[in-house]
């Protein structure tokens, strides 16, 4: 494929909920531009952009993809993202990389909690937007219907549109045209026609602005709309060169701007990144400023280090289509570059910049995982590490306390997709095991008690005496010391204290980490001859075992804070939900589109299928953010249950 300019360059994302046609437009225009023969179905495994062989299994898009299409001496880059809500992050990826976006809508399911997704998404980036209404050949196929549910839905910006354009342009248009332009608002008043290029440059403006959102229909299946909604698009998306600024940082951390310009030095930040089992890692960049050669080494900002650009090329599907430059605004990929990841910004050492990293929401669904394997444990490790690099959305964290290695990501999908790349490129199988919760131990009491260690058999003895004041304290732990008359030589008093740290991290309860706790030694013996630094450290050890049992122990457990963001409609499900699930409402915060935040609290023992919860009860519309709060003591009931389950082990 040739380079293009960057003139004659869109950059396209294709959002819209799963199955609404994103793949099967992809394939009606490949298909009108002769670079396919035979239209490929998605159920069947063979289109152009689900070339992934777990997309084939699965027959739906788990990966973004980029599809050029090359119509009228010019090249739209098609970015087709997932429909499904747990692959939001290649959402956001995609929409940091182009300047526009269309938004397919089944002409019978109507609007779709995928559909409310992209909108929301095209809202958070400013993304300017196109809908198309497909599957129009459908008997139940009402335009003005679906029309009217998504203007109510999504606001005034909504227009209808045919193309190509009427000689005589209707009212709606004309108005919405007018409302992008002060000076054509005025002709509009007046009464006055719009000349052709006034239309266009009004449409352009106002599409360009977001108050204008061209509705059109289509049935991409039967090859209608395509060539349609290409001359759409070429016609009205803005150019790179038309893009606003692109935010970062420079060497200095300071903040910057960097308009895409071919006028500067090179700069570049990649979006998506494949790890294919034959080629190796591919990197798919946008290129923002001046232009991309192959045999160019450039920066990577974040590590600092060089990187050797190979040949470079356009990826449609599988296929590589080499080229030997691409110019700013141009999506191109580049295979096994060393130290680059998504996110990360290629750059000209002469002017170094770190575009703004890309947007991943936090994981709100973990489970953990263990090797069937024992021995596949290193395996394991190592995959998940090279699939991050494909997917940066999902976590993988390993808890100290609870030694499991859990997997976070948005639902049950995209885990599930993780595990099974898992088996299929590294031969390791994973089994899914309950989660354990970082419980901790404490005091409600006091106590004083005597810890007294003495071993005698024959040769140096062990002699160790130590009397300890507990009590409840605000911090994790607190020590001190109240020795008179030199019951202990000062010297053994550090042995005391390191005795009660290490006992600390096993409580008498349920073997769990015990906090808030003040000891006080306040007296004690010792022996010339036998006592010594491990004596008293033994002895202090079993003061704190007696102690803590003396003192009222109690099991607290983690409390997670939660913005829950639900449609009003849905309130009262989400709400009778937490308090089953011991939580509590705090307070609610009403939100734009009918929506309302929810500000709650509950323990993460009740939290761990709440992403899968929520989703069932709002039919995926709800989402919710939560983080670490406190420590709270457990219900005696669930106390004595946790504690009869670790005595059985």
């Amino acid at each position: 494929m040739k380079g293009y300019t960057s003139e004659t360059i869109r950059n396209v994302a294709l959002l819209g909920h799963g199955g609404c046609g994103k793949t099967t437009f992809l394939e009606s225009a490949l298909m009108a531009t002769d670079v396919i023969k035979k239209l490929g179905k998605v159920e069947d495994g063979n289109t152009v952009s689900d070339y992934d062989k777990m997309e084939i299994e699965k027959g739906y898009s788990i990966n973004t993809s980029v599809v050029p299409i090359e119509w009228k001496d010019s090249k739209i880059n098609f970015i087709d993202t997932p429909g499904y809500f747990d692959f939001v992050g290649e959402v956001n990826a995609a929409l940091r990389a182009a300047e526009a976006a269309v938004i397919l809508v089944d002409a019978g399911s109507g609007i779709q909690v995928g559909t409310e997704a992209a909108w929301d998404a095209c809202e958070r980036y400013k993304t300017p937007r196109f809908i198309v209404i497909n599957k129009r050949d459908k008997d139940e196929f009402d335009f003005y219907k679906t029309f009217d549910e998504l203007k109510d839905k999504f606001g005034e910006t909504l227009i209808p549109f045919s193309w190509p354009l009427s000689a005589e342009i209707d009212e709606e248009l004309k108005e919405a045209i007018a409302m992008a332009d002060d000076e054509l608002m005025e002709k509009y008043f007046n009464g006055d026609d719009f000349s052709d290029e006034e239309i266009k440059n009004g449409l352009v403006k106002g599409i360009s602005e977001g108050v204008i959102v061209p509705v059109c229909s289509s049935a991409f299946q039967l090859g209608q709309g395509i060539e349609g909604l290409l001359d759409l698009l070429l016609t009205y998306v803005p150019t790179p060169l038309q893009h606003g600024p692109y935010a970062g940082f420079n060497d200095n951390n300071e903040p910057v701007e960097r308009l895409s310009v071919t006028d500067a030095p090179m700069s570049a930040f990649v979006f998506k990144t494949i790890v294919d089992p034959f080629v190796g890692k591919i990197s798919i960049m946008k290129v923002v400023t001046g232009k991309i050669n192959s045999g160019t080494e450039v920066l990577n900002e974040r590590t600092g280090k060089p990187e050797k650009l190979g040949k470079l090329f356009f990826l449609r599907g599988k296929e590589q289509l080499e080229l030997n430059y691409a110019e700013a605004g141009d999506i191109v990929a580049v295979a096994k570059l060393q130290y680059t990841l998504s996110g990360d910004t290629l750059c000209d050492k002469s002017d170094e910049i770190r575009y703004l990293p890309l947007d991943f929401p936090s994981p709100t669904y973990f489970i953990a995982i263990e090797a069937a394997d024992k021995g596949d444990e290193d395996k394991m490790g190592s995959g998940l590490s090279r699939l991050r690099e494909e997917d940066p959305s999902f976590v993988v964290e390993r808890n100290a306390e609870t030694h499991q290695t859990l997997l976070g990501g948005q639902g049950d999908i995209q885990l599930g997709i993780i595990m099974a790349k898992l088996k299929d490129r590294f031969g390791v199988t994973v089994n899914v095991v309950p989660q354990k919760i970082a419980y901790r131990e404490t005091i409600k009491g006091t106590s004083d008690v005597q810890g007294k260690h003495k071993k005698q058999s024959g040769g140096a003895g062990q002699y160790g005496d130590v009397h300890i004041k507990f009590s409840p304290s605000t911090q994790e732990f607190e020590f001190a010391e109240e020795l008179f008359g030199g019951s202990i030589p000062k010297n053994y008093v550090p042995a005391v204290e390191k005795g009660l740290v290490e006992s600390m991290q096993k409580g008498p309860l349920a073997g769990c980490k015990v906090v808030n706790v003040k000891a006080v030694l306040y007296d004690g013996s010792y022996h010339d001859v036998d006592s010594n630094e491990v004596s008293f450290k033994i002895a202090a050890s079993l003061a704190f075992k007696k102690g803590i049992v003396e003192a009222k122990p109690c099991l607290l457990e983690p409390i997670m804070h939660m913005d829950i963001y639900v449609p009003d409609d849905y309130m009262g499900d989400v709400m009778g939900d937490m308090n089953k699930r011991r939580g509590k409402i705090l307070g609610m915060e009403p939100q734009t589109n009918g929506r309302q935040k929810l500000l709650a609290e509950a323990p993460q023992a009740e939290l761990f299928d709440y992403a899968l919860g929520l989703r069932s009860m709002t039919q995926g519309r709800g989402r919710f953010e939560l983080k670490f709060d406190r420590y709270e003591e457990v219900p005696k009931m669930i106390a004595d249950k946790i504690i009869a389950e670790h005595q059985a082990e």
